[in-house]
């Protein structure tokens, strides 16, 4: 599986744990940047992800920046996306099997290492359910998507 990553000033840190550790776990994963801790306008580094992956360049993507918020409102503009900001590893299996989410947000100030490859490992691993309530509601959101 090919995925993005992207940070901006925030998530820098966090975000380089957070690369390394996908490398280990076996994925071919691209970093969009930033590359240190000068400020950087967050939607920027979220839209390069966001259109990577609803392109289909890249299966999933994960974004960071101070609480992961600003890079999800940001991703989830983008036609395709259902980008979902987790702090817990409940929450990134949820987002995963029952909302086929494709990107990953998180907060380089509310989470430490540990807790943040946690999440990253059961949010590639877990697969969407494919149940038919999911399926509905997936659909759904893309309808949303085609609407607009």
């Amino acid at each position: 599986m090919k995925i993005a990553i992207g940070a901006d000033h925030a998530g820098y840190h966090l975000k380089q744990d957070v690369l390394e550790y996908v490398r280990y776990l076996g994925y071919d994963v691209q970093d969009f940047g930033t590359n240190g801790t000068d400020a950087v306008d967050y939607p920027d580094v979220a839209l390069k992800v966001a259109q990577a992956v609803a392109q289909g360049k890249f299966e999933r993507g994960i974004l960071l920046c101070g609480t992961g918020a600003g890079v999800c409102m940001t991703a989830n503009k983008v036609k395709g996306i259902r980008a979902a900001a987790c702090g817990d590893t409940f929450t990134a299996h949820a987002v995963r099997a029952h909302n086929d989410a494709n990107v990953l947000c998180l907060g380089g100030r509310v989470l430490g290492p540990g807790l943040a490859q946690d999440i990253v490992k059961i949010w590639l691993e877990t697969p969407f359910s494919q149940g038919e309530r999911h399926l509905r509601r997936v659909g759904k959101i893309t309808a949303i998507d085609e609407a607009r």
